[in-house]
């Protein structure tokens, strides 16, 4: 399994204020191409701004604290944020997290076309997404 940083999410009230901090403050570029790969009919509907260093990307979402209850997913992404990690096999990783007792919320793909996502916490609770984009963009 090959795993890579993929993503920070920070999640915000006012997402066009930190885009503007993040792309004037800190010099990152926009990446508006992202928005039209966004499904914003499967739970989450609000306001995102993606950003990248040309590496990594930081995804600023609207703050949404019942995500988890319109998804009946146990753990909610949205809530205070999130780091994520692509895979090349999330059913492989899957099978890990199965096999250490790590239970986790499976949303599919839910967020953004062929992203396959699932959410767990670390030991200190902090929220991982580790997903498998299954598109012809990958990247």
């Amino acid at each position: 399994m090959k795993i890579k940083l993929h993503h920070v999410n920070f999640c915000s009230t006012d997402v066009p204020a930190m885009s503007e901090f993040d792309r004037t403050v800190l010099d990152l570029e926009s990446k508006p191409s992202l928005q039209a790969a966004r499904v914003t009919d499967s739970g989450y509907a609000g306001k995102v701004a993606f950003v990248t260093d040309g590496v990594t990307q930081l995804h600023l979402a609207e703050r949404d604290l019942e995500v988890g209850f319109r998804t009946s997913n146990a753990i909610n992404p949205l809530e205070r944020g999130h780091i994520a990690f692509r895979m090349d096999d999330l059913d492989a990783f899957k099978r890990r997290l199965t096999e250490k007792g790590i239970p986790f919320s499976d949303y599919g793909a839910w967020a953004m076309n062929g992203w396959e996502q699932i959410f767990f916490h670390d030991p200190e609770g902090n929220v991982v997404e580790v997903h498998q984009d299954r598109s012809s963009k990958a990247d």
